[in-house]
């Protein structure tokens, strides 16, 4: 099978309850054997959302929308493949054939779709943005205006932009995909 050299997403079958340990496992890995130029991000699908509890207090509970699968986005190579699998908790990628192929990747609109539902992009610019940089915003309500960067979630590939609005400074967040650089 040729190996593809684009950044794709896959799915990764867990242990069930340890995702978020092969979450940690991958990205420490990664860094420490040299991938980050193939394995770029890794997201365990959970959303929070609050619950009353029988005292009537409000308490912050995570919950994973797909237990026992890690997404990952990476460029498949043998390395990495070999990285990724091997991986403390990982049992195996979803959509692999067994006996040593290398599995299909999520369609876009599939990752789109996940991605969308947890508040986050997909897309994982090559923009190296830092704090207090100026920015222009290229798409969405904004789109035109020029800001600069108060914060960055790069977990959830959002920035917070600060923008002049009616001689105001007014505070918007907006996605990584949503930005250039100024040149």
């Amino acid at each position: 099978m040729a190996e593809s050299f684009a950044k794709q997403w896959y799915v990764l079958h867990t242990y069930a309850g340890y995702e978020n340990k092969v979450k940690e496992n991958l990205e420490s890995r990664a860094t420490s054997m040299g991938m980050e130029n193939n394995i770029f991000r890794v997201v365990v699908p959970e959303q929070e959302h609050t619950e009353i509890t029988k005292t009537g207090k409000e308490k912050t509970v995570k919950t994973n929308d797909f237990p026992g699968y890690v997404l990952v986005e990476m460029v498949m190579t043998d390395e990495s493949w070999f990285v990724v699998r091997n991986t403390p908790g990982v049992t195996g990628f979803v959509g692999s054939h067994g006996s040593g192929s290398k599995p299909a990747p999520l369609l876009d609109e599939e990752i789109n779709h996940i991605l969308h539902g947890l508040n986050m992009s997909s897309q994982h610019p090559d923009m190296d943005l830092e704090v207090g940089e100026n920015i222009t915003i290229i798409s969405g309500p904004f789109k035109d205006q020029v800001g600069r960067i108060t914060e960055i979630d790069k977990d959830k590939m959002k920035l917070t932009v600060a923008i002049d609005m009616f001689g105001r400074e007014t505070s918007t967040e907006i996605d990584y995909d949503q930005v250039k650089e100024l040149v």
